[in-house]
C-alpha cells in the first residue's frame, strides 16, 4: 500500500476531503486490528511519527502516532485513534517546522495550540480522551487536520523544499 501525495492530482482531491466516521457496527475487530497494524508498518517505513487513514486511501476517521524514540525514549506509546476531536486547544500558540509523508521533501512552519485535549475511540470502540503537549499534541493536530482534508501546507505562508532551501 502506498502513501497518498499532492503529486497526484487525484490523490490530492482525495487527502482533501473529509473522511467519514468510524462505524464500529460495521467493522470486525480483526479487521480493525489488521489495519492498525497495517497503518504502523507503513508510518515506520516511511519514517514518520503519524499517519491518518486517508493518507493510504483509506475514507476512515483513523490516524496512529507515535513519538520517536530520540524525542520520548521512557514512553513510546503508540495511538491509534478513531473518530478524533480536538478539544480545549491551549491559548499558547508554537510556531515549528512540520513535514508530512503526504508533501514529500517540503518543509514550513506551522502555529498551533502548545496543548490540546484528544477525544475519540479506541480500538475497541471505548471512548478515550487524552491529554497533550509538545510535540504529541502537534501530532493530534496534524492527523486530525489531515482528516478534515487540510494539509499542513494551507497552514503555512512559508513552503520550503528540502532540496532547495
Amino acid at each position: 500500500m502506498k502513501i497518498f501525495t499532492i503529486a497526484s492530482k487525484k490523490e490530492e482531491k482525495f487527502l482533501r476531503t473529509k473522511t467519514a466516521d468510524f462505524d464500529f457496527d460495521k467493522a470486525n475487530k480483526k479487521e480493525i486490528q489488521e489495519t492498525i497494524k497495517k497503518m504502523r508498518k507503513i508510518m515506520n517505513f516511511a519514517s514518520g511519527i503519524g499517519l491518518s487513514a486517508n493518507q493510504i486511501g483509506l475514507n476512515l476517521r483513523l490516524f496512529v502516532a507515535q513519538l520517536p524514540e530520540i524525542v520520548n525514549s521512557k514512553n513510546r506509546k503508540f495511538y491509534a485513534v478513531f473518530n478524533p476531536k480536538i478539544t480545549k486547544p491551549s491559548k499558547k500558540k508554537i510556531v515549528l517546522e512540520e513535514g508530512c509523508l503526504s508533501v514529500p521533501e517540503a518543509y514550513g512552519l506551522v502555529e498551533r495550540s502548545d496543548k490540546i485535549t484528544l477525544i475519540g475511540n479506541d480500538k475497541n470502540g471505548r471512548k478515550i480522551k487524552i491529554k497533550a503537549d509538545g510535540l504529541l499534541a502537534r501530532v493530534f493536530q496534524h492527523e486530525t487536520d489531515h482528516l478534515n482534508g487540510i494539509l499542513f501546507i494551507d497552514r503555512t505562508k512559508d513552503i520550503r523544499n528540502m532540496n532547495h532551501e
